[in-house]
Formats: structure tokens, sequence, C-alpha cells
């Protein structure tokens, strides 16, 4: 995955509560907080850029999604002459 040289440290506050839920669920994955917390994390990082680069659609999505691309681009009166004139 990432590099396992360890380098940076990361400091969080969070309530007693989390913080027993965080050791409970690293032990039961027999892992220290770091170990959990680091996995946990990277996988949520993973996740939530892969939701903004890759998308599914059916046959019918992804037809008016290429018909999409294809179209010619709408005129922008405004936006043209904004770029000309910058005001």
């Amino acid at each position: 995955m990432l590099s396992s040289s360890k380098t940076q440290r990361v400091d969080l506050r969070i309530s007693p509560a989390a913080k027993e839920m965080i050791q409970a669920a690293a032990q039961a994955q027999d892992k220290t907080v770091s170990e959990f917390l680091l996995d946990s994390g990277l996988t949520s990082a993973a996740e939530t850029l892969a939701e903004r680069r890759l998308f599914i659609l059916d046959d019918a999505q992804w037809l008016a999604f290429q018909a999409a691309l294809d179209a010619p681009p709408r005129a922008r009166p405004r936006l043209a002459r904004l770029m000309k004139t910058g005001k």
C-alpha cells in the first residue's frame, strides 16, 4: 500500500468514550491502537478518494453520459465577455 517508513506523527484529541471504543476495536482485531487507526484511516481515505474518481453507470446512464460528452458546448455569452474583458 503506502511506504511503511514511519517519519510523521499525528496527534488528536478525543473523548474518553471514543478512546475506549477505539481501544476495544483495536483489541478485537489484535492490533495496537496506532495500527488500528492507521489501517482504518487509510482504508477510509482510499474509499473517499475512489468515490471521487470512479463512478459506475448502467447502460442507459453510460449512453447519456457519452451523449453529454459528445454534445457541442453551450454558448455562454457572459462567460465569453468575462474572459475577454475581465468584467
